[in-house]
């Protein structure tokens, strides 16, 4: 049985910092890729970044590049998402997700963990 579970959300002023962080078990998390995504209310997910089994491929949407840092420690098989320069526009619920690339480009997000909320006030 898959499990993930983030952590780490809650609120913070614009401009500031956060770090997130996801626990997965129950699948071959070393070899397997990560997304991470959130959802705002009332709007349709948001892709944020996808990171490789072994780190070497990652990618970040336009949104959040150069703002948002994805990294894994496969030892712990824990994904993170540091959250810098926030904006009021990154109130969510940001949710680990297993996937592969394909999920990440067509929006399959079902394998994700109950999410961690950010909220972000001016």
């Amino acid at each position: 049985e898959v499990r993930l579970l983030e952590s780490g959300g809650g609120a913070v002023q614009a401009g500031g910092s956060m770090r997130l962080s996801c626990a997965a078990a129950g699948f071959d998390f070393n070899g397997h890729p990560m997304l991470w995504v959130r959802q705002a209310p009332g709007k349709d997910f948001e892709r944020l970044s996808y990171i490789s089994g072994g780190s070497k491929t990652i990618y970040y949407a336009d949104s959040v590049k150069g703002r948002f840092t994805v990294s894994r420690d496969n030892d712990k098989k824990m994904v993170y998402l540091q959250l810098n320069s926030l904006k009021v526009e990154d109130t969510a619920m940001y949710y680990c997700v297993k996937g592969v690339y394909s999920d990440y480009i067509n929006g399959n997000y079902g394998t994700r963990g109950p999410g961690t909320q950010v909220n972000v006030s001016d």
